[in-house]
């Protein structure tokens, strides 16, 4: 009997799809429930399930072919007899153990380390068959190895000159691909600078591929396209920026990460810091927690925070639900599940829906300052950057703290400068002082 893979339900306005990739060939055996096909969707990719234990005797749609909700991708027939079979082997298994296991307590004999077993195995065979043994000499590999790397190493540091030597620890110049012209082939200063008119090789990637590569792009790729160029078209951007004195926050974590680490079981980070300045600040400002719907303003009365994360594949941005119900360490232990997913490619459809407002951490990839793009149809994100030890005064004299630079990119349409400037602000404040964040002011 044969069972259809169909194309399963994507989710709200996603009607299509592209294969990836199949994981099976045709031809091969898969289980009920063993992932067969990888579909690529709009926002995630997913893997569509075999109906049944068989064989994969049909494939409908190849890779990179688009397809439609209840489309069928292939067929797979269900094989009776391998099934009952293999269930047999299974119920033999474990008996076959059990009666090792009880000849082992009878004999009661002590095992033996299974490289010394299986020598002597051997030894006693061949005394059998009637063949000497040969004795083979001990060799020390690995001693012997490096006992030759640091004769090497030390040959070649007193042929070197003290200022050769020097060119060569400074610029981490490979000697070993250096000719030398001197007495008994000794590196010459001049051999070194010589190297710098040597011209470098060619591209290895241009001589693979050529001057130019064409590469279809992912349709997570096109959707992120599509999306940002939305933004610019049609919301009024625009970004105001602030710093914040992270020595409070950083002195906070220092002092109780132990305690926290030992009894949450996670690690205390900035995120849950950042989480929950914004939610103060946001129930204070409702217009940045808010969207435009057509000539109406949607404020919304929860707080779904999203959070950008880089993948191999693309920028994806899920959302931590009713953010402002959760605490430090139920914040920090959502995000780093969520962010595993997104890293492996398990997120579904309902981890990106429902966003009210975004973070964007460009500090992690060494980013000083930028002005982070809307997610439509939200109205607001924040931009953490790099802390950075920076002169800053503070009662009248200059000191030295870590700072962050935070940017809030925002439309202009329904949130007024004033309302972003003093909603970022807010978030200074709390930061700054995050005593704030625990009295709920």
């Amino acid at each position: 009997m044969s069972e259809k893979i169909l194309v399963p339900v994507l989710g709200e306005s996603i009607t299509e799809a592209t294969v990836s990739k199949w994981l099976k060939n045709k031809g091969e055996t898969v289980d009920a429930d063993e992932p067969i096909v990888e579909l690529e969707t709009d926002k995630v990719n997913l893997e569509v399930p075999s109906p049944v234990t068989g064989k994969l005797i049909e494939i409908n749609s190849q890779d990179g072919s688009t397809v439609k909700v209840g489309e069928i991708l292939g067929l797979v027939t269900e094989i009776e007899g391998e099934v009952k079979r293999s269930n047999r082997i299974e119920k033999i298994q474990p008996s076959n153990l059990q009666k090792k296991e009880e000849i082992r307590e009878k004999d009661n004999v002590i095992k033996l380390d299974p490289i010394k077993e299986q020598a002597e195995l051997d030894i006693f065979e061949e005394e059998n068959n009637g063949n000497e043994l040969k004795e083979e000499p001990l060799v020390l590999t690995e001693e012997i190895k490096n006992s030759h790397t640091e004769n090497n190493s030390s040959e070649e540091s007193q042929t070197l000159s003290p200022a050769v030597r020097k060119m060569v620890d400074e610029n981490n110049i490979d000697v070993k691909s250096v000719k030398g012209s001197g007495k008994d082939g000794r590196i010459l200063k001049g051999d070194l600078i010589s190297l710098m008119g040597v011209n470098p090789p060619p591209s290895e990637r241009k001589i693979k591929y050529g001057q130019e590569e064409r590469i279809k792009m992912t349709r997570l790729r096109q959707t992120i396209a599509k999306r940002l160029k939305q933004a610019q078209e049609n919301a009024a951007l625009l970004t105001t920026f602030n710093e914040v004195d992270m020595t409070n926050i950083i002195n906070m974590r220092k002092d109780n990460q132990e305690d926290f680490q030992r009894r949450y079981g996670i690690k205390l980070g900035f995120m849950s810091f950042f989480v929950k300045a914004c939610i103060v600040a946001l129930k204070n400002f409702p217009a940045v927690n808010a969207e435009i719907d057509g000539d109406t303003i949607v404020y919304k009365n929860y707080y779904n925070i999203s959070f950008a994360v880089g993948t191999d594949k693309g920028l994806v941005v899920p959302v931590l639900k009713n953010a402002d119900e959760l605490s430090f360490a139920d914040i920090e232990k959502n995000i780093k599940e969520i962010s595993e997913k997104a890293k492996d490619g398990k997120l579904v459809i309902e981890d990106l829906q429902g966003g009210t407002f975004t973070i964007s951490n460009g500090g992690v990839y060494g980013s000083m300052l930028s002005t982070p793009i809307l997610n439509l149809p939200q109205s607001g994100v924040l931009g953490m950057h790099n802390i950075v030890d920076r002169p800053i005064v503070v009662d009248g004299e200059i000191k030295i703290r870590p700072v962050m630079y935070l940017a809030l990119s925002y439309d202009h349409r329904i949130i007024d400068g004033k309302e972003s400037v003093s909603f970022l602000k807010m978030i200074k404040e709390s930061l700054e002082d995050p005593r704030r964040l625990f009295l709920d002011i």
